[in-house]
């Protein structure tokens, strides 16, 4: 998702003598509590105006992070709270420090306490440490405290270790964080191309209605011998089990585990183990759902009843002794977040999709009542814990034949930015997420009402004390069989804007992310993962300075072609960019599975969606909407044609600016560069139309090629025989080549 917006405020008001529109001012209290939780009283919007945030806003966000603002007096204790809660602690929660950087904890006991501390190594070595000599003093509620400043040792190797203080009758323990200094680079790897896709859209003749893992691993092998370094696939985050399923892969049920429905059946090693009569019956099931792959929409509910049906039948296959200790090996290492999820989905089929409608009792993992119904319905909460031990199989499978075939990065997933309100990682991580807030982004030019995307976010003020554990639970299994990453709204990493519940989106604000701790555990994470690679989607006005936050990080950007333009502050006009004036350190692409297909872009198929829709913004006419994309369209010809890809006789040929336009992809300076197989066989339909619902076939396209009666499904048998995409695959390969 793009947030158009996303410069950081110029001033913070919540710090004393900031300005608001031009005027200084001291800080109320509820600025100064608000600044104490990261929540922003006011951001500077898309045309460099100081906005206010409205109080109630303030209050409703402090709230949604358990803070009392009913009164002054509250407020004035949530002042004094936050100002002493370090002091009350002997070391904080977690402790992240970077490797080739001094780091520090400090530790704060009481006056006169023996104090000692060990560090208990990952790898089950113990360290003693010596005590420093203390160096500030403070009286909290009576007691005298005294704070000491413990410099930790720099040959701490990377990983999450313990450190463990006694200070008298006092304990703690705190989570210690030792990353690299940035995510991995793989210096030594050459510019790559590689395709970006919406799986469930490349049906193969073996699919069941929708493309799954065996799809995505033909894609990869054939690819790789046409020169593809990657493939970056769309989120595979796991959907509630019920009818109707949910089709964004954006909006999930959980971003920790697997949508089963990526499944080929045919492959479970349980069906090679079934009778004659359930093959059979498999057969037929497999036959019915393929006789989907010819139709215009990806049907996710018919798709899902077939397999459901087929993998029930092949679960009552006894496990053999190998397979059995594999799956049980894998439960185990799943933990309590595969028992949740695995449980969440037994209860979504008894009681509905929405947890929130469920009774009571049930409405939080960790009551009694759940425990009884987990083992009341042991059986089903296996099957959807199987569920996820055979996508963890066939996406392992998947990247092994990726890399195997030769491709250096091999599969590259997608992190979306949060999960609904109603699913599994909701019900599971309540504690640790918002209540009656979503997210989204403020008004800007294209969304003068802002934007609300529906999904609750992670409370920043609890990410210390879980040690950055539902951060964790999202990066590593996203890399578990994958190159690399590629977060969603990287820009959240650094502020979310946080509208309260029913509330329109204008009426939001921004809450600051620990963007250096996240980073650090991402980098972590990356490097643990075998050196693998994250993009971070930092599309839309971006600020310069999270860019080198980012950069420094070793992150890799995200550009566009339709949109990248010298600087506002350059010296000429702005212009579109020329192939050498790319960043390297990004992963470019000529459009995103939210805006038109090139195609598209070339017809204006996009304005005449949007015209039916009602999509255009008030203050503009289809016509003068023309007039602006023949205008663009005039432009990104000139550049064409100046980097010698375009012929002027070519001008009009659909095929040679289709070609012309990844060619000149292909020889940006960015390291990774992507394209769509919709685009080598000009499809005009884009995936996703933001705004829409319903009104729209959102993320239940097929790939098609259009043709006088409409549009005609590909499947991915007959897209990889085609010569468009052969000569599209030459053309990118021939140009990062070069």
């Amino acid at each position: 998702m793009t947030d158009p917006t996303s410069d950081p405020p110029r001033s913070t008001p919540s710090a004393p003598g900031a300005r608001v529109r031009g005027k200084r001012h001291s800080p109320t209290d509820l600025e100064r509590l608000a600044a104490a939780y990261g929540v922003a009283t006011s951001y500077e919007d898309h045309q460099h105006r100081q906005v206010a945030a409205p109080p109630e806003t303030v209050r409703h966000v402090l709230g949604a992070m358990g803070v009392d603002t009913s009164d002054r007096a509250a407020i004035e204790r949530g002042i004094e709270a936050a100002r002493l809660r370090p002091w009350r602690r002997l070391v904080p929660p977690t402790v992240v420090a970077v490797r080739g950087t001094p780091a520090q904890v400090v530790i704060r006991a009481r006056e006169g306490a023996r104090v000692t501390c060990r560090l208990d190594v990952e790898d089950g070595a113990v360290r003693p440490l010596a005590v420093p000599e203390p160096s500030e003093q403070r009286t909290v509620a009576g007691e005298a405290r005294v704070a000491r400043v413990l410099v930790l040792p720099d040959d701490v190797p990377l990983g999450y270790h313990r450190l463990a203080v006694e200070a008298g009758d006092e304990t703690a323990t705190a989570l210690l964080v030792v990353a690299p200094p940035r995510c991995p680079q793989l210096p030594g790897l050459p510019p790559q191309w590689g395709w970006m896709v919406q799986l469930y859209a490349l049906r193969s003749q073996a699919s069941w209605g929708l493309g799954d893992l065996a799809d995505l691993r033909t894609l990869t092998t054939w690819s790789a011998a046409a020169g593809a370094g990657f493939v970056l696939c769309n989120p595979l985050h796991a959907a509630t089990p019920t009818s109707p399923l949910e089709p964004s892969p954006y909006f999930p049920s959980s971003r920790r585990f697997v949508n089963p429905l990526y499944l080929r059946v045919e492959e479970l090693p349980e069906f090679e183990e079934v009778t004659a009569g359930v093959r059979d019956r498999v057969g037929r099931l497999a036959a019915e759902a393929q006789e989907r792959n010819r139709r215009d929409r990806v049907d996710r509910d018919a798709t899902w009843r077939a397999k459901q049906e087929a993998l029930e039948l092949l679960r009552t296959v006894p496990l053999s002794r190998e397979r059995r200790a594999a799956f049980q090996a894998f439960r185990a290492a799943g933990g309590q977040p595969l028992e949740d999820f695995a449980t969440f989905c037994a209860l979504a089929e008894r009681h509905g999709p929405s947890w929130r409608d469920w009774p009571d009792r049930l409405d939080h993992p960790r009551r009694g009542a759940v425990a009884e119904a987990r083992r009341e319905l042991a059986g089903r909460v296996t099957f959807h814990a199987w569920l996820q031990f055979a996508c963890d199989e066939q996406l392992a499978a998947g990247q092994h034949a990726a890399t195997a075939a030769g491709m250096p990065l091999g599969v590259l997933s997608d992190l979306a930015v949060g999960v609904s309100p109603d699913g599994a990682d909701a019900w599971a991580m309540q504690d640790d997420l918002a209540a009656d807030v979503t997210v989204g982004c403020p008004p800007d030019a294209f969304n003068q009402q802002g934007q609300d995307w529906g999904l609750p976010p992670l409370r920043p003020d609890r990410l210390p004390a879980t040690g950055f554990g539902p951060f964790r639970e999202l990066i590593a299994p996203s890399l578990r069989h994958a190159g690399g990453i590629r977060i969603d709204h990287v820009l959240g990493l650094f502020r979310m804007w946080w509208v309260p519940q029913g509330a329109s989106p204008r009426a939001g604000c921004y809450v600051r992310y620990p963007a250096r701790e996240l980073l650090a555990v991402l980098a972590l994470e990356a490097h643990r993962a075998g050196d693998a690679l994250v993009v971070g989607e930092d599309l839309g006005t971006v600020a310069d300075e999270i860019r080198e936050q980012l950069d420094a990080w070793g992150v890799f950007g995200s550009r566009v072609v339709y949109f990248e333009r010298t600087p506002r502050d350059h010296p000429q006009p702005r212009r579109l960019l020329r192939a050498d004036e790319y960043p390297e350190r990004v992963l470019a692409s000529v459009t995103t599975h939210d805006l038109p297909t090139v195609a598209g872009w070339w017809a204006d198929a996009e304005l005449d969606l949007q015209a039916d829709l009602g999509l255009l913004a008030e203050d503009t006419t289809v016509e003068a909407e023309r007039e602006r994309k023949a205008a663009e369209r005039a432009e990104m010809l000139e550049l064409l044609q100046d980097e010698g890809l375009l012929a002027p006789a070519d001008a009009d040929d659909p095929d040679a600016l289709r070609v012309a336009l990844h060619a000149f992809l292909a020889r940006t300076r960015a390291r990774l560069v992507a394209a769509q197989p919709a685009d080598a066989v000009g499809d005009l339909r884009q995936p996703n139309q933001p705004g829409t619902l319903d009104e729209y076939p959102n993320w239940r396209l097929p790939v098609a090629e259009p043709t006088a009666a409409g549009a005609r499904p590909l499947t991915l048998d007959e897209l990889l025989e085609r010569d468009d995409v052969r000569e599209l695959a030459r053309v990118l390969s021939e140009g990062r080549a070069a």
